[in-house]
C-alpha cells in the first residue's frame, strides 16, 4: 500500500534500536537484489547514531553488499570537519569506517573549514544530489531516509514556523539562527526527505510523546514538522513506550 504510515512501539531505547538495525539490514539486502543499488539518508542525534551502532554490532552486518550503498545526510552542522558535532564524524564512528563501503559512495555535507560560504556549501551539495540522479532529476533514487525527531517536532534542520519547510524549489538550504546550537546548518528540504521510498523515524523519550501525538493527529506541518514526513511508499515511526504515550491506539501496528 502506498503513503503507509505505521507506528511501531517497542518496550525501551535498546529494544527499538536492535529492532530498527535488524529491519534496516534485511531491508537493504531486499533493495540490493531488486534494484541492485541503494541510497540511504542517514541522520544525527543520540538514537540515530545509536541505530548505526547497532548495524555495526548487528551479526548480519556483512549480509549487505556496501560497496553497492550509497550514503547522504539529511542535515549537518556547518561547523569544521573535525568537529564532535559533525553527524558526519558521529556516523563514521559508529559504522562507516567499519564496513567495506568505498570512499565515493558516502557524501557528506560540506564543512565549514572546507566550504567557507554556507550559501556554497548549500549549492555544492545540490550539485551533489543532482550528479548522482536520474535524468531529468535533481536528486537521486532514494530507498530509506533516516529521521529523528526534536520535541519541538523538527525533522532534519526544519524547525517550526520557519521559512526553510515551506520551501518547495531547493533541495538543498542553509539555515542560519537555529533555535538550537550549533546555529547555522545544512538541510534538505521537505519535497526531498519525501521524495524518498521510506521514510523511518526513530524516537525515543518522553519529551519527544507530544510531538509525535501532535503530528500524527492531523497537526500542520509549519507548526509541527514531522507532521509533514511522508514517504512515497511508506512512512514508519519507530519508537520506545515513552514516546509512544499520546498515539492513538489505532495507529499502533497490533504485532507490537
Amino acid at each position: 500500500m502506498t503513503n503507509e504510515r505505521r507506528v511501531l512501539v517497542h518496550p525501551d531505547q535498546l529494544a527499538l534500536t536492535g529492532s530498527v538495525a535488524a529491519r534496516f539490514l534485511t531491508k537493504t539486502v531486499d533493495i540490493l537484489d531488486d534494484l541492485g543499488e541503494a541510497n540511504v539518508v542517514l541522520t544525527g542525534g543520540t538514537v540515530g547514531i545509536a541505530v548505526l551502532a547497532a548495524v555495526n554490532e548487528s551479526p548480519a552486518r556483512d549480509s549487505v553488499d556496501w560497496s553497492k550503498v550509497h550514503f547522504w545526510w539529511g542535515d549537518e552542522r556547518f561547523v569544521p570537519k573535525n568537529s564532535e558535532d559533525r553527524n558526519e564524524l558521529q556516523a563514521r564512528r559508529a559504522l562507516l569506517d567499519h564496513i567495506a563501503v568505498p570512499p565515493e559512495n558516502v557524501h557528506p555535507m560540506p564543512a565549514s573549514d572546507e566550504i567557507a560560504d554556507i550559501n556554497e556549501a548549500a549549492s555544492v551539495y545540490a550539485a551533489e544530489l543532482e550528479a548522482f540522479a536520474p535524468e531529468g532529476a535533481r536528486q537521486p533514487r532514494l530507498d530509506i531516509t533516516f529521521l529523528g525527531v526534536g520535541p519541538d517536532g523538527h525533522i532534519a534542520s526544519l524547525f517550526p514556523d520557519r521559512s526553510a519547510i515551506r520551501e518547495t524549489e531547493a533541495t538543498v538550504l542553509a539555515v542560519r539562527e537555529a533555535p538550537k546550537p550549533p546555529p547555522e546548518r545544512l538541510t534538505l528540504t521537505r519535497p526531498v526527505l519525501n521524495g524518498s521510498d521510506r521514510i523511518w523515524l526513530v524516537l525515543a523519550g518522553a519529551d519527544k510523546a507530544s510531538a509525535l501525538g501532535l503530528a500524527l493527529a492531523g497537526a500542520s506541518y509549519t507548526e509541527v514538522p514531522v507532521a509533514g514526513a511522508k514517504g512515497r511508499k511508506r512512512t514508519v515511526f519507530f519508537v520506545d513506550q515513552d514516546a509512544a504515550a499520546e498515539v492513538p491506539e489505532n495507529l499502533i501496528a497490533p504485532s507490537y
